[in-house]
């Protein structure tokens, strides 16, 4: 589809005389900065989109796009400031039968933006669509929102109103998955489907631009800004050209470019944690990496150092697999750096320097003298172009105590092939998280993201147990006690999670945790004072 018809004139010519103003607008920029201001009853914003040539958001194929969704679609469940579960579609909600039974109460008088009320066969409807595709063998696209098939194993509509979930377990994460855009009962496979957001996609043009208005029939009050236009761009350079050029208003971006433009006066920069997390993997069937080797590795390796130096502060550290600064994470965690007690857990496992020698070695069982050499493999990926000197500058931190470790740089096949086969020692691999905080499919002994291959009974039995907890504070406990146990086992590193930056001109949200997929989060509740 190359066109959505709908009103197109309007857009166009809005379009037309933006072009028009493009000469003049980029004299402007060129001029003395001024102060950074309020946003108005319009927003112009840059994203890269070159993939999406239709509007289906429970098959979104771009990051940027689910920001655009996210305004036009809303779920039953929300995730708040604090990262916890609040109230959406569903004014309330309560369990019942220890956790296996959810009942979602929704807001009366809720209607999608072509008039039609909200019910909970829409719920329903959109939910099952999702199941069904999760579960079809010979579906190519499975869709984004298919882990709801490990939470919920049947949901149904009591009334126009109630909505019941009977999960898999008693788990209080199911919250979390019940985020998903609802969308009418008769069009959850339809093009530019209604949703029931503050705003419409009124036109779009893959690949160009997308024009959003206002919804006239939002459930709660009018936003100040009327009007959003999205201009699309093939590349990350190209967006950042677009700002500094003063094309556009606003932009996100994950480049490590973007750090030159948060301190200037003219702009605001609201920086946002991604769900990639990224991750020093060591394996543990590895005869040289035993507990003290990769605990001496964690005490050489620098991840503060990495972040200001590499990432330009890009990053938002992290020592577990949860992120900081949040209520799941364990901040009594904390990793020292010291050279003197790395050597001294790899002399005690019998691994020591010759004179004039630079690598460490030890003599097996079979009295063979064997080196410290770690293989050591990173691959790139087209908005992470950093990550191979990361490695270099590892492989300098681990030299320094005669660990050897050169860096080989794979494509991102092949590193799947070795993660697979277990033929690495060391590999900086990034793992995409899931809105549910639960890092069980990494740590769980077998589990297919555990790529390290490390093996912890202990370990397996507390992400079972969070798998059971009903409530945000024994969730929480459990949580602890899985990054306790992370910190005594060291399987591998944590380094950080991608950050990235939304540079604007116009302040367009109070949200104090803005965060990626939701970049335009908090824009629906500027009013006219």
């Amino acid at each position: 589809m190359g066109f959505i018809k709908r009103s197109t004139l309007r857009p166009r010519r809005r379009l037309l005389a933006w072009t028009l103003c493009l000469t003049l607008t980029v004299l402007c920029c060129l001029s003395p900065a001024a102060e950074a201001t309020n946003v108005g009853t319009s927003l112009t914003v840059g994203i890269q989109s070159t993939k999406t040539t239709t509007i289906s958001p429970l098959y979104p194929l771009e990051r940027d796009m689910m920001s655009i969704y996210g305004l036009v679609y809303e779920s039953l469940v929300t995730i708040d400031d604090d990262y916890l579960p609040a109230p959406g579609l569903a004014e309330s909600w309560e369990m019942s039968s220890a956790g296996k039974t959810w009942t979602f109460h929704l807001r009366e008088n809720v209607t999608f933006s072509d008039g039609t009320p909200l019910t909970a066969n829409d719920v329903v409807a959109t939910a099952q669509h999702i199941l069904d595709r999760a579960q079809d063998e010979y579906a190519d696209d499975k869709g984004y929102y298919r882990n709801l098939t490990y939470f919920i194993s049947s949901i149904s509509a009591s009334d126009d109103y109630t909505v019941v979930v009977k999960s898999k377990r008693s788990y209080w994460g199911l919250l979390y998955a019940m985020t998903f855009p609802i969308l009418p009962a008769d069009r959850v496979q339809a093009d530019n489907p209604p949703g029931t957001g503050a705003y419409v996609i009124e036109n779009f043009m893959p690949g160009d631009y997308i024009y959003l208005r206002a919804n006239p029939n939002w459930w709660q009050n009018q936003p100040k800004v009327q009007e959003i236009t999205v201009i699309c761009h093939t590349n990350d350079k190209d967006v950042i050209e677009s700002y500094e050029y003063a094309r556009v208003d606003t932009i996100f971006t994950r480049s490590i470019a973007a750090a030159q433009h948060k301190s200037g006066t003219a702009s605001l920069a609201l920086d946002y944690r991604t769900s990639q997390l990224e991750t020093l993997q060591m394996n543990n069937d590895s005869w040289e990496l035993t507990e003290n080797v990769r605990k001496a590795i964690r005490y050489l390796v620098d991840p503060d150092k990495l972040a200001s130096t590499v990432y330009m502060g890009m990053v938002n550290r992290t020592d577990t697999p949860l992120p900081s600064g949040t209520w799941m994470y364990n901040s009594s965690i904390t990793f020292e750096k010291s050279l003197d007690k790395a050597i001294a857990l790899l002399e005690e496992d019998g691994w020591y320097l010759s004179e004039g020698s630079t690598v460490r070695v030890k003599t097996n069982d079979n009295g063979d003298v064997k080196r410290l050499h770690l293989s050591f493999y990173v691959y790139e990926e087209p908005d992470n172009d950093v990550r191979v000197e990361a490695a270099n500058m590892i492989a300098d931190m681990l030299a320094v105590a005669g660990i050897e470790a050169t860096p080989t740089t794979v494509t991102l096949t092949e590193m799947s092939e070795r993660l697979s086969a277990g033929s690495f020692d060391l590999a900086l691999v990034a793992y995409a998280m899931d809105v549910c905080p639960d890092p069980g499919f990494i740590l769980i002994r077998g589990n297919t993201g555990n790529y390290c291959r490390y093996r912890s009974d202990n370990m397996t039995e507390l992400c079972n147990t969070l798998r059971k907890q009903t409530t945000q504070a024994d969730y929480q406990n459990v949580l602890y006690q899985i990054q306790q146990q992370f910190a005594d086992d060291c399987p591998f590193l944590c380094l950080y999670y991608r950050a990235g930056a939304v540079l604007t001109r116009k302040m367009y949200t109070t949200a104090r945790n803005v965060r990626e997929l939701e970049l335009l989060r908090g824009i629906e509740l500027f009013h006219e004072e």
